[in-house]
């Protein structure tokens, strides 16, 4: 433990980690030549919203853990403002997976906010930390539902080949992580520095070592532009949800 007081005893978050160093391949072609987090959503690259609601919800620092094609996010940013808001960067030289780069971080000494750079919500940050440093939690995971159709006949069957039941394109309902996370730093002592690791892994690594971690319910507005066919719907579903993404008068943030 740091021996500083967690998130809502000193005031809100003031930092935050969004993970932007990945290949993006998923994506491609789009990514081949550009960073993921370049990819533009309106008139601007989906990061630029990103660090606008960052911003509008009172987070000072924000450190860009890059790899990828590095340089081009770099110049980006080295051509934005965004006021008071300090932008700085962490370089992994080889791939370290979505939480290894938090390892080469040693100045995580508060609670911190971890995000990836690629997502399109109207979620509440401040209502997020609100609601982790209430928890007493090491880790909040934000999460919203999704509901899976599958298109085909489910057959249940016994270990004699008995028909127990058949569902025809039966749904189910999950609840999935949003790719957004609070941190208490006392978390990081699970990594090893250098250490290539997803963030699913680290917290399974956290559950086996029986830390505390709380999920954040919620249920507006989230898209992960992880496929070409999610981004057509980030592009097309943009400017009707601009106003609600993009509500930054009175340094409220957007809201779900």
């Amino acid at each position: 433990m740091t021996g500083k007081p967690p998130a809502g005893e000193a005031g809100e978050i003031r930092r935050a980690v969004i993970l932007a160093g990945g290949k993006g391949m998923r994506l491609q072609p789009f990514t081949i030549a550009f960073p993921k987090p370049l990819v533009p959503i309106g008139d601007a690259p989906i990061i630029d919203i990103v660090m606008r609601q960052l911003r509008a919800a009172g987070i000072g620092r924000v450190t860009l853990a890059v790899g990828h094609l590095a340089e081009l996010l770099m110049a980006y940013f080295s051509q934005r403002d965004y006021g008071d808001m300090e932008i700085d960067y962490s370089r992994e030289e080889a791939p370290l997976g979505t939480a290894g780069p938090l390892s080469l971080l040693e100045d995580l000494d508060e609670p911190f906010l971890v995000l990836n750079g690629d997502l399109l919500t109207s979620l509440d940050f401040r209502d997020l930390v609100r609601c982790h440093a209430r928890s007493g939690a090491e880790v909040t995971i934000a999460a919203c539902r999704k509901t899976h159709q599958i298109d085909l006949g489910i057959l249940d069957v016994d270990e004699e080949g008995k028909l127990l039941a058949y569902r025809e394109k039966p749904s189910e309902t999950y609840q999935v992580s949003m790719g957004i996370y609070v941190f208490e730093p006392r978390i990081l002592s699970l990594l090893r520095k250098g250490e290539a690791i997803d963030l699913p892994q680290l917290i399974e690594r956290a559950l086996r070592e029986g830390r505390r971690l709380n999920v954040y319910p919620f249920d507006g507005y989230w898209l992960d532009i992880g496929l070409p066919e999610e981004y057509a719907r980030a592009v097309e579903e943009f400017e009707s949800m601009k106003s609600v993404l993009l509500r930054e008068k009175g340094g409220d943030g957007p809201s779900g």
